[in-house]
């Protein structure tokens, strides 16, 4: 298959470029972070991402989505990196998403709409640790007579403290390092879910959830119990692919700004662009960030096709768009010299995203590391 955009992706593309740049520019997320928003997104975007069937993407068409693809997401992902537009988009229209649709025909009535309109925000808990350990699932949910009891803590949960619903991975048998035994449950948001919000270094909010007894009920099962752990490994691949994407976006713009930045200041009399060796750089990173661009889209293929050759599509990707945007970011800032450690320049935010998203859903060496273990080392 051709490590393309075909015709119609590319009009998604030309649709969601100019949408995100006049709604939701850089300088929409200064406003947020400088207002200390208590969000973090603009809940009136998030219906416009809904009018404009973004959250549909991946829903079926028999649910009232548009029935596309991973591929699609990344188009999306893609411009809203390229922006830094702080939504619920990632955690909602792909993880949360891909979660749902193999939920009962109760909770795809009651929630799947909302996130149609973009009228709901779901939050995604995986992890428990300061790093990305999906494969430990210690949360324990509780047999009780109506359903689940929830006792113990989710970490760095993206919207956790402002989501109308959580899909928690909790653990129904076994111990925590068990393949089996895992549950997908969806939990209302409710006053019994206390949530502890941080600012991050890019504005955006996570939360750590702790859960003390919350009940839920036996219909808030996603799929069967104790066999949650081949849908979450699923839902966790889009979500890399989709933060691979983004992560794309984020190189991508700050390579703009800083090509904008040679071409603008001037040193004895002419562009610094025209030197040689800032040429060099800069052509540099947009081969890195094109490579990184096919195995992205490879990557997204590959889980669109339902190959099982995606989960090493996926790290390989999330590993490789990495290192190009951390390279781009850091490159970015050099390349503007004293200026790029301002605020005054939005080359700084870039960096600064590149970070968080690094870290989320496992970095370059998590990756490097999930690779030797599928390869059996």
């Amino acid at each position: 298959m051709p490590l393309l955009l075909n015709d119609n992706q590319g009009m998604l593309r030309d649709t969601a470029r100019p949408f995100l740049a006049k709604q939701a520019p850089v300088s929409h997320l200064r406003m947020l972070r400088d207002s200390n928003d208590p969000e973090g997104f603009s809940r009136e975007l998030w219906r416009e991402f809904g009018a404009m069937g973004f959250t549909g993407i991946l829903l079926s068409e028999e649910d009232g989505g548009l029935g596309l693809g991973h591929v699609e997401v990344g188009v999306v992902l893609e411009e809203i990196g390229r922006n830094l537009t702080p939504s619920p988009f990632l955690s909602t229209a792909v993880g949360a998403s891909a979660m749902l649709a193999e939920a009962g025909v109760d909770l795809k009535a009651r929630w799947l709409p909302a996130i149609l309109s973009g009228e709901a925000v779901v939050a995604v808990a995986v992890d428990e640790t300061t790093q990305h350990r999906p494969e430990r699932i210690g949360l324990r949910a509780k047999r009780s007579a109506d359903g689940f009891r929830l006792d113990g803590v989710k970490t760095f949960v993206p919207q956790g403290h402002i989501a109308d619903l959580v899909i928690v991975a909790a653990r129904t048998s076994g111990s925590e390092m068990d393949a089996r035994g895992v549950t997908l449950l969806a939990v209302p948001a409710s006053t019994a879910l206390q949530a502890a919000p941080v600012r991050l270094i890019d504005a955006s909010l996570v939360s750590d959830l702790r859960f003390e007894g919350l009940a839920v009920g036996a219909d808030s099962v996603i799929g069967q119990v104790d066999q949650g752990g081949s849908i979450l490994s699923r839902a966790l691949d889009g979500l890399r692919a989709g933060i691979a994407a983004e992560q794309l976006g984020v190189g991508y713009g700050a390579l703009e700004r800083t090509v904008a930045y040679l071409k603008e200041r001037r040193q004895f009399g002419v562009a610094i662009g025209s030197f040689q060796a800032l040429q060099h750089r800069a052509a540099h990173l947009y081969a890195e960030l094109e490579v990184a661009r096919s195995a992205v889209l490879k990557a997204q293929q590959l889980i669109d096709a339902g190959s099982p050759a995606a989960t090493q599509a996926v790290s390989v990707a999330k590993a490789m768009t990495d290192l190009a945007a951390t390279l781009a970011v850091q490159e970015g800032v050099q390349l503007h010299g004293g200026v790029g450690m301002t605020d005054e320049f939005d080359i700084g935010l870039f960096m600064k995203r590149a970070k968080v998203l690094s870290m989320l859903y496992g970095g370059a060496d998590y990756h490097a590391d999930r690779l030797a273990g599928l390869a059996g080392y």
